[in-house]
């Protein structure tokens, strides 16, 4: 890049002075928040400081008020809580306590603020914005202050960061925390599961959530509780006799568990409150289970951030940054935060308000209309819960048949898929098959019938229950082609990665050879590389990056112990980056060679002085992660050998493969949940496409909207063609020939500390909240 240019973009926040502060109740990911704002404001050339306990530390000033440098938020973005800690403050509440606070900003020039916390947070914030010229007018007429400090001072620019595991805050998809805090329920219900099958109990759960079921609404629908209890919605009178019924329902179906779960906001339809002890009581006295409670309580905001939070804090953190260069006198406060994977900016007290909507909708038992407040994704995780928790009869027979299929490596998330195509299909009416092995398995005619309860208990499980083959279907396409007539197959369903997209279209391409082919496709991405065209998220990536931050946060641990030491980490992936490269923002990574960003021998020169210079620091220690197939010749081994080499005498080298680990374990929340939902989307599509190709009794379907690709593109939830996603695709290294996650490689390098420039950085738009902004449909 040209000189003139970064010179341009480090002078851009010179003289400009920006506060940080986290307030409210802690959120996991807050301190990747602070580290991102702290690094993109030294990097523009602004002063940042740091404000130490809340708005407390602004009002009491002092040593609360420390200007931070580069080193400061080193080594914090693996840690839960805030470091800088966070405190209620009733002095900020009082106008006396908001001029001690605007005093104390004066003094250092502080004229830009990032408030990291809650609405009543983010509002005290805009409230101290309104009132900043009154409040200098004042210190100036009581001498505090002169009046060229007055003048230089004269507008406070003030920007938000939601940081709240409630996700209660409208606007906004996700808040700083919230998936954290689905982790730790997750861990919590996957270890009860295991203790209430061997002892025949049932558990109620009682989780956060005093205003705002989303908690309780998504690991409801990750774990497939038997029953839910959220504020927005509370249940129908007469529900204790109903819960009851289902409750025994299932255990007669030879279940050995119940799991209920209960927002601690939980009401009923006249606004009483209902207590997870008296559902015990009532399960106890009506059933005679044996029925235990537990209360999560601050287990929920404890613990590592995980991958989505410390990416999300990131990005947010350096879009704040933006947001404040970017201020003009007539710019209102503004909150950042995240629509489908882009950042975008809302007025923060058009927020405030919807979020006050939804709690007067609820106190004047409005429920309906407070779900809808909530958001179109809130809803629908309502709507899809419902579904899917009781085998409801379906209204008449359909005369469809649907087979489902897992194709290619195993991912994390596949289970969930299958259990909610199943069940969504058995709810309307269609017969559904289970394929074991792939296409192979198609070949082989292992197909079997399955029921609603043959699915149940697959939401947790890892890897793919039904069996998982590479093979393509152009190595047996006549056994496939006759099973298909054999079983009266109208709906094909296949789950999987690079393969199941391949498979898909040669099966399409085969269709002029075989009429039996024309039928309705579709395909659910599922890989941890994320490399299937027509989505920007695959299924089992987000357990893929977790597993790898966790592998590499221990490594990064074991690396700060013995000092001066340097871990060359390599990843899956394939050909696609996308693993190394959010890998390496979740666990502030020096460098993450990737294929899609080509490197030379300079680069890798310029790396080693990078990480010499960072050796001189007190923090002697790196970690550089590299994708398995990012260069012909520099492999992992010839970048050991360079680095040993090169930095002989001042570190030393060690090679991790993290391999299969990358694969393996529990799906996490955000898997599971999405998971679910593409499985029922996709069953919903092909129903659809199935109603309009059928004919005189059969179904023929060769248009090539009949083949498609379902994924998550920018914020909505699109079905691709396979026939047109294939001019987008490069067959050869197994990638979509555009990939939106390459944006996400400028923040690796300047939160690393590489002069880079930031000409192709995109800012987030200025969008406005309101109810018509609710209901648009945004993925998940």
């Amino acid at each position: 890049m040209a000189a003139a240019e970064l010179e341009r973009l480090r002078m851009a926040g010179a003289g400009m002075a920006i506060a940080v502060l986290t307030s409210g109740g802690d959120a996991q990911g807050m301190n990747a928040a602070v580290r991102a704002v702290t690094r993109m404001g030294i990097y523009v050339g602004a002063k940042v400081f740091l404000i130490y306990e809340g708005y407390e530390g602004l009002v009491e000033g002092g040593d609360n008020i420390k200007q931070a440098t580069w080193l400061s938020v080193s080594n914090i973005i693996q840690l839960g809580g805030t470091v800088i800690g966070s405190a209620r403050c009733k002095a900020f509440t009082t106008r006396q306590g908001r001029l001690r606070a605007a005093r104390n900003l004066v003094e250092h020039g502080i004229t830009n603020l990032c408030v990291i916390g809650g609405d009543g947070s983010l509002t005290g914030a805009d409230v101290f914005r309104a009132e900043w010229a009154g409040l200098l007018d004042e210190l100036l007429r009581d001498g505090l202050i002169s009046e060229e400090v007055a003048k230089a001072n004269g507008r406070l620019n003030v920007v938000g960061l939601v940081g709240s595991i409630d996700n209660d805050f409208c606007g906004t998809d996700m808040t700083i925390g919230t998936d954290s805090a689905l982790h730790r329920i997750m861990e919590v219900i996957d270890a009860i599961t295991t203790t209430a099958q061997s002892h025949q109990r049932t558990f109620v759960l009682e989780v956060m959530g005093r205003h705002c079921g989303y908690l309780a609404l998504v690991s409801g629908l990750a774990s497939g509780a038997d029953w839910l209890f959220i504020p927005e919605s509370p249940p129908e009178d007469g529900w204790e006799d109903l819960m009851c019924e289902r409750l025994g329902e299932t255990r007669s179906r030879g279940s050995r568990l119940n799991i209920i779960i209960i927002a601690e906001g939980a009401i009923d339809r006249n606004g009483k409150p209902i207590s997870s002890n008296y559902v015990k009581d009532l399960v106890v006295q009506r059933l005679g289970f044996d029925t235990r409670v537990t209360v999560l309580g601050h287990v929920q905001r404890g613990g590592t951030p995980s991958a989505f939070d410390r990416v999300l804090s990131s990005k947010m953190g350096m879009e704040a940054v933006m947001a404040l260069l970017e201020a003009t006198p007539d710019t209102p406060a503004c909150v950042v935060s995240l629509s489908g994977n882009q950042s975008v900016r809302l007025p923060l007290m058009e927020c405030v308000q919807v979020t006050k909507d939804v709690q007067k909708a609820m106190d004047e038992k409005r429920f309906d209309e407070a779900i809808q407040l909530r958001g179109r994704s809130f809803e629908n995780n309502w709507n899809i819960y419902k579904l899917l928790a009781h085998q409801k009869p379906a209204q008449e027979k359909s005369p469809f048949s649907l087979a489902i299929l897992n194709v290619g490596a195993p991912a994390a998330g596949m289970n969930a898929a299958v259990r909610s195509a199943v069940r969504i299909s058995i709810c309307r009416g269609h017969t559904i098959y289970a394929v074991s092995d792939g296409f192979e398995g198609l070949a082989k005619g292992q197909i079997r019938e399955v029921g609603w309860h043959d699915v149940a208990g697959w939401l947790g499980r890892g890897g793919s229950m039904l069996g998982t083959k590479r093979t393509l279907p152009k190595t047996c396409m006549e056994k496939i082609v006759e099973n298909v007539r054999k079983f009266n197959i109208q709906g094909l369903l296949v789950i999987g990665g690079f393969e199941a997209y391949e498979g898909v279209l040669q099966l399409v391409e085969a269709r002029g050879q075989y009429e039996e082919l024309c039928i309705i496709m579709c395909v659910i991405p599922a890989t941890i590389s994320n490399n299937v065209p027509g989505t920007d998220f695959s299924l089992g990536s987000d357990t893929a990056v977790n597993a790898a931050m966790e592998s590499c946060d221990r490594i990064k641990q074991s690396a700060s112990g013995t000092k001066r030491r340097v871990f060359i980490v390599e990843t899956m992936g394939g050909y696609c980056g996308y693993l190394s490269t959010v890998t390496g923002i979740a666990v502030g990574a020096d460098a993450a060679y990737v294929y899609e960003d080509p490197f030379t021998i300079h680069d890798l020169k310029a790396n080693v002085e990078h990480l010499t210079d960072k050796m001189k620091t007190d923090i002697q220690r790196g970690l550089v992660l590299r994708n398995e197939k990012c260069h012909e010749h520099y492999t992992t081994e010839f970048l050991y050998n360079l680095y040993s080499s090169e930095g002989k005498g001042i570190f030393d080298c060690r090679i991790n493969v993290l391999g299969h680990l990358q694969q393996g374990g529990a799906p996490t929340p955000f898997d599971r949940n999405y998971g679910t939902k593409l499985g029922v989307k996709a069953v919903l599509w092909m129903s659809e496409k199935l109603q309009e190709a059928y004919r005189k009794g059969r179904v023929f379907a060769n248009s090539a909207d009949s083949a498609c690709v379902i994924g998550l593109r920018k914020k909505v939830v699109a079905f691709s063609p396979v026939t047109e996603l294939k001019k987008v695709t490069d067959f050869e290294h197994r990638l979509p020939q555009e990939q939106w996650w390459l944006n996400l490689r400028l923040m690796l390098k300047m939160l690393a500390n590489y002069q880079i420039s930031l000409t192709e950085y995109i800012s987030g738009k200025m969008e406005h909240v309101t109810r018509r902004t609710l209901s648009i449909e945004k993925g998940f």
